[in-house]
């Protein structure tokens, strides 16, 4: 059983659900937040191990809410995978500029996510 926590920053109820029924299945804790100003609040609170974050947000949205946490000297060690439906070019070279540490695209692939996670966290 992993003890690690993920913060899921993500707007779309489905798509909420279908993560965090993935992050469950995979043994990790899972923290939710629906919008870039809850993510940067409950990434603060909570210091989760990794945070997936969906770049279109309310409120706030990905890139400066990724850019807000990073610039926080407590929180910048988290790392942001963007999980997006963002796939045009030069939008995962954007992510990482705004300080995600990896890009995942809508509709998620599992093995590259399992694969992703457990390069982070493990």
């Amino acid at each position: 059983m992993s003890n690690k926590r993920v913060l899921v920053v993500e707007d779309n109820r489905d798509n909420m659900t279908l993560i965090v029924d993935i992050l469950e299945s995979m043994d990790y804790s899972v923290i939710k937040a629906e919008d870039g100003e809850e993510g940067i609040r409950v990434a603060g609170t909570e210091h989760p191990d990794l945070i997936l974050m969906d770049l279109s947000l309310p409120k706030i949205d990905g890139w400066d809410a990724t850019r807000t946490i990073k610039a926080d000297d407590k929180l910048k060690h988290i790392p942001i995978i963007a999980l997006t439906a963002h796939a045009m070019v030069g939008d995962r070279e954007r992510a990482l500029e705004a300080g995600c540490d990896d890009y995942l695209t809508k509709p998620i692939n599992l093995r590259t996510l399992a694969q992703k996670l457990a390069t982070f966290l493990e």
